[in-house]
């Protein structure tokens, strides 16, 4: 029999005294049983069209920063304000999208905050002046921050319980594919046309976010969401339309037993038992975001300090295949060995490297390039569960709202942190830069050893704290 769900200060709920919902054991649901199949392979591939285009995004700024600062003659504040204008938008997008992907539904959503990728991204060819542009990141920011709790909600809730782990952690995969083919293009558009490139590299957003907007037309609804709203026939619909079988009367009860409405709002983020998970998911993902996207927008900036300007994009391009090659045990690891045990590890492992730049930041070129690998290859645990984590704890009535905050305060903290960086470079100096960064990763240490959940193999029903399991499955013969 699986446990119950466990909370983010090491305890059990009681259905008996849960403030929103009382509920008995119950089964898992057809949704949480149904074979892995070709729905959910196409529906992860959708999802992670997000996430591409967010490191894809966010990291062609940093292939070209240079030539945006010589043609529009940008000062070290405007050039952090350009960094930091795409995380600023994250934030507001994932505060107020989140919570409408929760009223009206996660389908809708899906689609139309693409088309503001696309229109963003190709006006970047018509910017003349640093303000267009800050303002044009700022629009891209706040679609992509859209994009993170619809996404994410509509994936999870479609989810078998036994893949969750695994498919939520490919969608980081993406983000760093993303960033990847981001320094592959900007790198190919810089040596070709030089200083004039940005505005090409910064358009070609438009290609991918038009694909995948194409892609995703006619995506089903999360049967969760319309059973809550009461659209119980429309589930029964979609649920046969994906799973390739018409659910039973008797897991339709169990689905809307479980996802019963229970008037839960915006602030129910912020109240017991959820505002210490919100908490958790805000700081361990703040602490983890800082530094690695200052490395991501600055990386060549960075790398230039080290004496290494002459090949800083390729060395770019180097950490970031590394990181996502640090996924491949993460993605591995989460369902074998657990949640916490998994970020526990990564942020300990993540302080090494960082501290070691702190220390020796006049070190040889190897060595440098050899940190940041070791660093991009320990992050993978936290990159994951930065996806998993939040989708896991939060009921279905407030989950995109949860994302959307968690995405929102982390993404101010990195927008500060990425503000501060060439500042940092320019009047504290590249070790004790690098050791702040090592100083906020053991903040986020801490933050894991005291909170960390642990979710392993668990229902949406029980991460979330709704309920306990009875030690069978809904009508498990029919598959």
């Amino acid at each position: 029999m699986a446990d119950s769900a466990i909370l983010p200060d090491g305890g059990h709920p009681n259905p008996s005294t849960h403030p929103h919902r009382e509920m008995s054991t119950m089964t898992y649901s057809v949704i949480d049983e149904a074979p892995y199949g070709k729905f959910h392979r196409k529906l992860v591939l959708l999802s992670s069209g997000g996430p591409f285009l967010d490191g894809y995004i966010l990291g062609n700024i940093g292939v070209v920063i240079v030539g945006i600062q010589n043609q529009l003659h940008l000062t070290s504040t405007e050039l952090g304000i350009v960094g930091a204008a795409a995380l600023i938008g994250l934030f507001i997008g994932g505060l107020g999208f989140g919570r409408l992907t929760d009223v009206i539904g996660r389908k809708l959503m899906y689609t139309v905050d693409l088309a503001a990728l696309l229109v963003g991204s190709i006006l970047c060819l018509f910017v003349q002046e640093g303000w267009q542009l800050i303002a044009l990141r700022l629009i891209l920011g706040i679609a992509i921050g859209a994009d993170y709790p619809i996404a994410t909600a509509m994936l999870s809730e479609w989810l078998p319980r036994k893949e969750r782990g695994r498919c939520m952690g490919l969608l980081m995969a993406w983000w760093f594919i993303g960033a990847s083919a981001a320094y592959i293009v900007g790198y190919l558009f810089v040596q070709a046309l030089g200083d004039d490139a940005w505005r090409w590299v910064l358009a070609s957003a438009a290609v991918p976010a038009l694909l995948i907007m194409i892609a995703r037309h006619g995506t089903p609804e999360s049967p969760r969401w319309l059973i809550s709203n009461g659209h119980r026939e429309q589930a029964r619909v979609n649920i046969a339309s994906a799973l390739g079988r018409e659910p039973s009367e008797r897991e339709l009860d169990l689905l809307a037993e479980q996802e019963t409405p229970t008037g839960m709002n915006f602030w129910s983020s912020f109240k017991k038992p959820y505002g210490k998970r919100t908490l958790f998911v805000t700081l361990f993902w703040t602490f983890q975001i800082i530094p690695l996207f200052a490395l991501y927008t600055f990386g060549p900036t960075i790398l230039a300090a080290f004496d290494m300007s002459e090949d800083s994009v390729l060395g770019s391009l180097l950490i970031s295949l590394v990181f996502l090659i640090g996924l491949v045990p993460a993605i591995k690891l989460i369902d074998r060995v657990g949640r916490r045990p998994l970020i526990i590890w990564s942020f300990a492992l993540m302080i090494i490297p960082l501290t070691v730049l702190g220390l020796a930041p006049y070190a040889a070129a190897p060595i440098v390039i050899a940190c940041f690998c070791l660093y991009a290859l320990f992050s993978g645990g936290p990159s994951i569960l930065e996806w998993a984590y939040p989708t896991e704890l939060f009921p279905t009535e407030i989950r995109g709202t949860a994302v959307g905050i968690a995405t929102s305060a982390s993404r101010i903290g990195a927008a500060v942190g990425t503000y501060l960086l060439p500042i940092g470079l320019d009047h504290l100096g590249l070790g004790t830069t690098m050791l702040l960064g090592a100083g906020i990763t053991f903040a986020g240490l801490i933050v894991c050893i005291a909170w960390a959940p642990e979710t392993k193999g668990r229902s949406l029903q029980e991460s979330s704290g709704l309920g306990k399991l009875k030690p069978r499955a809904v009508d498990s013969a029919a598959y």
